[in-house]
C-alpha cells in the first residue's frame, strides 16, 4: 500500500472543472492523481490496476458512479470509495453506501473538506496495514475480530467489512449489551473529525447486518434500540 504522501487517487468525474480543481488540490497535497472523464474509461484501467482511493461522481455518461462502485467492490472490499454528488436526493447517497462506498460529499464542497476526507481514508489504510502486537483478538461468542489484520470471522466464516464498518462493529463488540449512539458510532467509524449524517450510520449498520446474513442467515446480534442507537447482543 502506498504511503499517505505518495498514494494514488483515482478521480472519476465528467466535469472538466471538477477534475482540474480537485486534481490540482490533491496533487498540491502530495497525492498522485489519475483523472477519468467517465466510468467506462476508469473501469478499463481499474479492472487491471486499482488506485489506493477512488473518488467517483454519481451521474456520468457511459457508466455511472453507482455501477463503477459495484464493480470496484467486487474486486476489493478494502478500497476506500468516496462519492461526489450534485443531487439533493438522499436515495442516491444511501444507494451509494449500500453498494459499498465509504463516504460522500455533496457539490459544491470545499477543497479543505475533500482533502481531509481523503487523508482520513489513507490513514485508515495505513492503520490497517501497520503491524502491532500479534494475534490481538476480541471474541464475543461466535464473533472474532483481529485488531491487527482488520479481519472478522463469524463461527468458521470470514466476513469482509470495510475499515469503517470494522471500526463500528468493534465499538459495539468491545462492550456487548451496551448501547452505542449514532454519534458515538460516527466518532468510532470516522475518527478524524469528519461529520456524516445519522442516515449514513444507519446505512453502514444495514450493510454490516447484510454481510453477516450472507454467511449466517440467522444472525441477529446487532440490535436497534429505538431512540438511542445500536448494541451488539451476546447469544
Amino acid at each position: 500500500m502506498s504511503t499517505l504522501s505518495h498514494g494514488t487517487v483515482g478521480l472519476v468525474d465528467d466535469e472538466p472543472s471538477i477534475r482540474e480543481t480537485v486534481g490540482l488540490a490533491l496533487k498540491r497535497s502530495g497525492f498522485k492523481v489519475d483523472c477519468y472523464s467517465d466510468g467506462q474509461d476508469a473501469w478499463e484501467v481499474f479492472e487491471h490496476r486499482l488506485p489506493d482511493v477512488a473518488i467517483l461522481d454519481i451521474l456520468m455518461p457511459r457508466m455511472d458512479g453507482l455501477e463503477l462502485c459495484r464493480r470496484l467492490r467486487q474486486k476489493s472490499d478494502r478500497l476506500p470509495i468516496l462519492f461526489l454528488t450534485s443531487k439533493d436526493d438522499e436515495l442516491d447517497k444511501v444507494l451509494g453506501l449500500e453498494l459499498g462506498a465509504d463516504d460522500y460529499l455533496v457539490k459544491p464542497f470545499s477543497m479543505r473538506e475533500l482533502e481531509a476526507r481523503v487523508r482520513v481514508m489513507f490513514r485508515r489504510l495505513s492503520l490497517a496495514d501497520t503491524p502491532t502486537e500479534p494475534e490481538r483478538m476480541i471474541e464475543v461468542d461466535d464473533l472474532a475480530l483481529d485488531l491487527d489484520r482488520y479481519t472478522v470471522h463469524w463461527r468458521d466464516h470470514s466476513v469482509s467489512l470495510t475499515v469503517t464498518e470494522f471500526l463500528m462493529l468493534l465499538a459495539m463488540a468491545r462492550r456487548p449489551g451496551h448501547v452505542k449512539s449514532r454519534e458515538q458510532l460516527m466518532r468510532e467509524g470516522y475518527p478524524y473529525d469528519v461529520y456524516v449524517s445519522e442516515r449514513t450510520i444507519d446505512s453502514h449498520i444495514k450493510r454490516i447486518r447484510r454481510k453477516f446474513a450472507q454467511v449466517a442467515p440467522d444472525f441477529d446480534c446487532i440490535e436497534t434500540v429505538h431512540g438511542l442507537g445500536y448494541r451488539f447482543r451476546e447469544a
